[in-house]
């Protein structure tokens, strides 16, 4: 029993050795000489193994020794340079302070002349840079900056033909100030499309194409404007563009491309169409209660001018016509020519009566239209009012031009209510004065029968 739980053991071993021993322990054991085999090889392979790693650590030691010394020795030459250049360094500074001492003394009073070139080299590009007659000459501005950058180093001076390339470019742009030329040059449309286009420059106020649009001139490109002024500006650009010589009247923005204030302010003023519709919902009820009035009217006019020259010619017949209102009154006395003089008169009256409605008809409705129109822009305004002081609550009142413009959009309905009014009150006083004239004529004809029967009667 015992043997076995030896060999088992053993067994155990040899299993727990194979995991480090050589090929010869990896095998089963079939008996204690032969355990005692497989260990002794192990215990051989193992101690050759440890044997080899001391040998290359020992060997790793001395190559990180070595490289400790090289590393040293390196820093050590490292440090003897750097202090050789802060040796050089120091000479080099008293040699370039000396060497400035030098050059101001030597330059004497070129130095307030050369700072007085640098300002106005440097104030000249600037100038050039946003002027319109760079986009008929670019690239001035470069060679100013380039001068500007070398006299600023300290260290280099101006040649005479530099000093007079600024002279010479400072004397261009003054002229071309006051020049009016055409020129070739790429604009970009509305749309983002580059193409070539002939320009005319005014000066340096303003840009404009051939077919009168202006242009703006922003980091050296020309582009049309998304919105042309309105009014006859364009009109006269495109005369301009296209004149061979002469006077033209021409639109300038005197403002000019750094500003442009006053072509903006053109510009972004609102057109008739887009003052009407900041009236809103309100603003197109007026507009289509106005156009209903104007049509009532027109239609009232027409048709009682028809009917006065019916009555006139009438007036020249001695028979009776219904096709008109005094033609059918004066048919009722030739239908009762023995009528008794009361009942003429009622009956007389009864037809005027009758004609008086379709005479008169819309006239009350134009009136109400003129009376109504004001108070409906009153509730437009107010309307807006009230929109734009709750905006004013939400944003505040930082913007006075947004709160401006919200009171302008507000009040445009009270115009149209007022431009719907006046006309209405005007066309209702002749659409009336129409008609009363052909009931004042009825009125008139029916007193002369009654006075003609009464006499006849008494004659009788």
């Amino acid at each position: 029993m015992s043997v076995k739980l030896i060999k088992g053991a053993a067994f155990a071993l040899v299993g727990a050795l194979s995991l480090s021993g050589g090929s010869a322990l990896a095998q089963e054991a079939q008996s204690l000489d032969q355990l005692l085999n497989f260990v002794k090889k192990g215990q051989v392979a193992e101690a050759r193994e440890n044997r080899e790693r001391e040998q290359r650590f020992a060997k790793d030691k001395a190559n990180q020794a070595s490289a400790l010394k090289a590393a040293e020795a390196e820093r050590a030459r490292e440090e003897a340079r750097s202090a050789e250049l802060e040796n050089k360094f120091e000479e080099n500074e008293l040699l370039v302070a000396a060497k400035q001492k030098q050059l101001q003394e030597k330059l004497g009073t070129l130095t307030e002349l050369f700072g007085h070139l640098t300002s106005a080299s440097g104030d000249l590009a600037s100038n050039i840079e946003v002027s319109l007659a760079s986009a008929q000459y670019p690239g001035r501005e470069q060679f100013l900056r380039d001068l500007v950058a070398k006299m600023s180093g300290s260290d280099s001076l101006p040649s005479i033909e530099e000093i007079e390339r600024v002279w010479f470019e400072l004397l261009r742009e003054i002229r071309e100030t006051g020049e009016v030329t055409t020129f070739n040059a790429a604009v970009s449309s509305p749309a983002g499309e580059i193409a070539e286009r002939q320009v005319l420059r005014v000066g340096a106020f303003n840009v404009v194409d051939t077919s009168g649009n202006y242009l703006s001139y922003e980091n050296g490109k020309l582009s049309e404007l998304p919105r042309q002024p309105s009014g006859p500006y364009t009109g006269w650009a495109a005369d301009l563009a296209n004149a061979g010589g002469g006077l033209n009247p021409f639109g300038i923005d005197p403002t000019g491309p750094t500003g442009g204030s006053f072509l903006a302010a053109i510009i972004d003023t609102p057109n008739l169409e887009e003052r009407w519709h900041q009236g809103g919902y309100v603003g197109y009820a007026i507009t289509a209660v106005g156009i209903f009035a104007f049509l009532l009217a027109i239609i009232r006019f027409g048709y009682l001018t028809s009917v006065g020259a019916k009555v006139r010619a009438q007036l020249k017949s001695d028979k009776a016509n219904d096709n008109n209102p005094l033609g059918r009154v004066l048919k009722i006395h030739e239908d009762n020519p023995t009528m008794d003089t009361e009942t003429l008169e009622l009956k007389l009256s009864e037809g005027i009566l009758k004609e008086t409605p379709r005479l008169e008809s819309g006239l009350t409705l134009l009136k109400i239209i003129a009376a109504v129109a004001p108070l409906m822009g009153l509730l437009g305004t107010v309307t807006g009012m009230i929109i734009t002081f709750q905006a004013i609550t939400i944003f505040g009142a930082g913007d006075p031009k947004a709160m401006a413009g919200g009171i302008s959009g507000a009040l445009i309905t009270t115009v149209l209510g007022l431009l719907v009014a006046i006309p209405t009150v005007l066309l209702h006083t002749i659409v009336n004065g129409r008609a009363q004239r052909i009931i004042h004529i009825l009125d008139e004809q029916t007193t002369g029968i009654i006075a003609e029967h009464t006499e006849a009667n008494l004659r009788s």
